[in-house]
């Protein structure tokens, strides 16, 4: 998962993509990327860290132009240690070509050998974005031919790279000397929109920069559409997918997106606090309202969820626990012992909200369960009498491959386990999930036009189509972590949004 953003102006861009970046953090911390266009050359800056660490002042003098592009990487293939593979990726031919890049490829193996062996083009990395750039740019060179730039040559070029390349794409692309093209997969599976004032247009991975930064929200890329934006602001748009239909992942409303972001017409934070109304339905059957003294969140993007839930329950809502948020990110976690120290540095208890009570504690997803073990022991040892625990989401049983560092199968607490063999894991009294059908009617409400969801990681159904066992074990084994440099990944290790 990865945060982009680019812009063409009628004023330097550099601050406003620094701006638009630091809206995006939540969705990468591990590297991040400028390039900027003056006179048909690029300045570029990028490096691992936070935006904040990345860029100095006189990195931001060195990015003069009125058009650039900008990415925050959380990495999900690749190398995650190695500063050649933050992003913007360039290529000089044809034209010149800066690309930024949120999803995973999941054929990037087989078109890394075809560029090789058929288009002769070579891939210096292991990032699946260099060699979607290298697709895109051998298909525009195809398209123009040698000739002279012509706008119908970029859409015919997207609707060639549509059939080549599967996966998850939301693509922006700056070319030397004519503008800013953006594109989005035929599935619309992660997101990407478009805003304007009176002198920028801009495209970014969620509204929130659009609001953010001054701009006002236009419109989502379709799926499969290709927009380009000249250098002087003028729009063009195109569908360039053979069969588009719109199926966006529903973990980006579950918790990778921002509350304030509002996604292919749907609200991002309403999405949260339906979610909780139909938790709090599934909470009924299982545990009588009168049985739990209070609802407690897990910080922070369970919020939404665990307050509509006390609302309809008729349950005291109470902050039970306080977030450090400038716990940095452990990157070396070998043990158990160290990923419980972490949860314990990250989270403190308020005693007084759990000494006596029969505490329900609400949290947006279950992934590894460790985090949710050590969790019910500190509310325990904080005197809790009972401890419930309960997730506005179903059980993660499955990979996801779309653009998510999910923990492989193996990983997963709930692959190959019953509700109760992981309730008896983590220690809760009672465990209560969302049902999947549920998540997706609480979800979709808010917007009748989606007929469906990516909801791979809890049904296993990739929609793609290209999705087998050996293709799971393939890019499994192609993850950026492992054992020996794994954080916990419980809850995904991912930035929270409401820290931002």
């Amino acid at each position: 998962m990865c945060g982009i953003v680019g812009v063409v102006s009628n004023a330097p861009v550099n601050q406003l993509i620094y701006d638009a970046l630091l809206l995006l953090q939540h969705r990468g911390q591990d590297a991040a990327g400028i390039v900027t266009q003056q006179e048909r050359k690029f300045f570029m800056h990028k490096a691992k860290g936070m935006v904040k660490d990345v860029f100095r002042t006189r990195n931001m003098r060195a990015l003069p132009g009125n058009c650039g592009l900008g990415q925050v990487r959380y990495p999900t293939a690749g190398n995650a240690f190695s500063e050649e593979e933050a992003q913007p990726f360039y290529v000089n031919a044809p034209f010149g070509i800066v690309l930024v890049h949120n999803g995973n490829l999941t054929n990037a193996h087989a078109l890394k050998a075809e560029l090789f062996n058929t288009d002769h083009r070579h891939i210096n990395t292991e990032s699946d974005s260099e060699v979607l750039l290298n697709v895109l740019a051998h298909e525009l060179d195809q398209a123009t031919r040698g000739n002279a730039f012509q706008l119908q040559n970029i859409f015919d070029a997207v609707r060639q790279v549509h059939r080549r390349v599967r996966g998850s794409y939301a693509v922006i692309a700056l070319i030397a000397g004519h503008g800013v093209l953006a594109f989005r997969d035929p599935f619309g599976i992660r997101p990407l929109c478009i805003g304007r004032n009176k002198d920028n247009v801009m495209l970014a991975s969620e509204s929130v920069v659009m609001e953010g930064s001054g701009h006002a929200f236009e419109r989502d890329v379709l799926p499969g559409e290709a927009v380009f934006v000249d250098l002087q602001g003028k729009i063009t748009a195109q569908q360039c997918a053979d069969n588009p239909r719109l199926n966006p992942c529903i973990f980006e409303y579950v918790y990778l997106a921002r509350p304030d972001s509002v996604m292919d017409g749907i609200s991002v934070y309403q999405a949260r606090m339906n979610l909780g109304a139909a938790l709090a339905k599934r909470v009924v059957s299982t545990v009588p309202p009168s049985q739990i003294d209070v609802v407690i969140p897990i910080p922070e993007s369970s919020r939404p969820s665990a307050t509509q839930l006390a609302h309809l329950l008729g349950i005291p809502y109470r902050e039970g626990f306080v977030k450090n948020r400038y716990i940095g990110r452990t990157f070396i976690m070998p043990g158990q012992v160290v990923r419980q120290k972490s949860v314990r540095q990250k989270l403190n208890v308020i005693g007084s909200e759990f000494k006596g009570r029969n505490v329900l504690l609400v949290d947006d997803s279950i992934v590894r369960g460790t985090t949710s073990q050590e969790i019910v022991q500190m509310a325990r040892d904080a005197g809790a009498n009972k401890v419930y625990m309960a997730s506005a989401a179903p059980p993660v049983r499955f990979p996801n491959v779309y653009g998510i560092d999910m923990p492989t199968s193996s990983e997963l607490v709930a692959h190959n386990r019953s509700v109760e063999e992981i309730r008896k894991l983590i220690g809760a009294d009672e465990l209560i999930y969302q049902d999947v059908e549920g998540m997706k009617q609480a979800i979709g409400l808010l917007n009748p036009k989606i007929k469906s969801f990516d909801a791979s990681c809890f049904d296993g159904v990739y929609v793609t189509g290209d999705i087998g066992a050996a293709d799971i074990q393939r890019l499994n084994a192609n993850r950026v972590s492992g054992d020996e440099n794994e954080e916990d990944t419980s809850r995904l290790a991912l930035p929270n949004p409401q820290e931002e």
